[in-house]
């Protein structure tokens, strides 16, 4: 690390890479912004429903949905970049074939096509919105998630992302398909420049883990100098139903085990059993911080202001009582 890297590093705040997808990657970012201007995302690429479906489909390109949520978690609070976000995420509402889409993902598409790079038209995106930060696939390439799938007795295979997240049945592991993608080269950089990775929360079988199973993503986040958090979702949803906190610590690591964390971040009313979700942080070598990060109505979604204390508390080692807080 040389001088202007240390001068960035104290005028914008610390490098930090933020993996994910969909809402849990936007309650992260949102926090994030709040302490550094030198926030990357990088997102799955997995999504076939919806308008980033159609649009996949369609044109044979990512699909944009998670992208643009990313984008928008990280804009600007004026006037200006507030309007935008708004505008990116507008969503057509008619009775013909634009029903549904979403303009941020025309838009990210159009650029698409008229710049052929992927990255540099998600880095226009971002400067017309004025983001803190910078927003990158973890592939260059569409993604499928396929799952074995456990119904009661008999195992199958099902693939999709919209088919794994929804299946009534039990996942006991994930691939991807291709099965040996290509990572983005700028998200590699960035995890092996940062000061801080950030992995969760999100759809765990269908946004969190699929990062670990490219593996130039996978080897990175292995080597990588920078510490690492691991933020746990505030309830399981569908695809991980009946799992409690040790369990979800354990299946990614099932996934990626030679990955170490150095702190788990989870609100008190997320956690089952504190003495297993314990022995599974220390398994990874981490700590668990327990703070509380629920928006204060009780619903399933994180506050901005309290995940970014946490976060801060984990970034300067002020835990407190790391296990009890409250």
């Amino acid at each position: 690390m040389n001088g202007a890297d240390d001068a960035k590093r104290g005028f914008y705040g610390p490098k930090v890479v933020a993996l994910g997808g969909g809402h849990g990657l936007f309650a992260s970012l949102s926090a994030l912004r709040l302490m550094t201007h030198n926030v990357t995302a990088v997102v799955t690429v997995a999504d076939d429903g919806g308008s980033s479906g159609r649009l996949r489909k369609e044109f044979g390109v990512l699909p944009p949905g998670d992208l643009r949520m990313a984008l928008s978690a990280l804009c600007d609070d004026g006037e200006w970049g507030q309007t935008w976000r708004d505008v990116l995420q507008h969503r057509f509402t008619s009775n013909g074939p634009m029903s549904g889409h979403a303009l941020g993902n025309l838009l990210i598409l159009a650029l698409w096509e008229q710049m052929g790079d992927s990255v540099l038209a998600l880095d226009w995106v971002g400067q017309l919105l004025g983001i803190k930060g910078r927003v990158l696939p973890m592939s260059p390439e569409p993604l499928e998630i396929e799952a074995i799938v456990d119904f009661g007795g008999p195992r199958a295979p099902i693939r999709g992302q919209v088919a794994v997240a929804s299946t009534p049945g039990t996942v006991e592991h994930i691939g991807i398909v291709p099965e040996n993608p290509p990572a983005q080269p700028e998200a590699v950089e960035a995890i092996l420049d940062a000061d801080w990775v950030i992995v969760g929360p999100g759809s765990w079988y269908t946004s969190v883990i699929p990062h670990f199973l490219v593996p130039k993503l996978r080897e990175a986040l292995c080597t990588t100098k920078a510490r690492k958090a691991l933020a746990l979702n505030l309830n399981a949803d569908k695809e991980t139903k009946g799992m409690g906190a040790a369990a979800h610590i354990r299946s990614l690591r099932d996934h990626c085990p030679d990955l170490r964390f150095d702190i788990i971040v989870a609100d008190p009313t997320s956690i089952d059993d504190i003495d297993g979700a314990e022995r599974a942080a220390t398994e990874c070598g981490a700590q668990l911080l327990l703070r509380q990060v629920r928006m204060s109505d009780g619903s399933a979604r994180h506050d901005p202001l309290r995940l970014a204390a946490a976060y801060r508390d984990a970034f300067t080692g002020i835990f407190g009582d790391v296990a009890g807080a409250e």
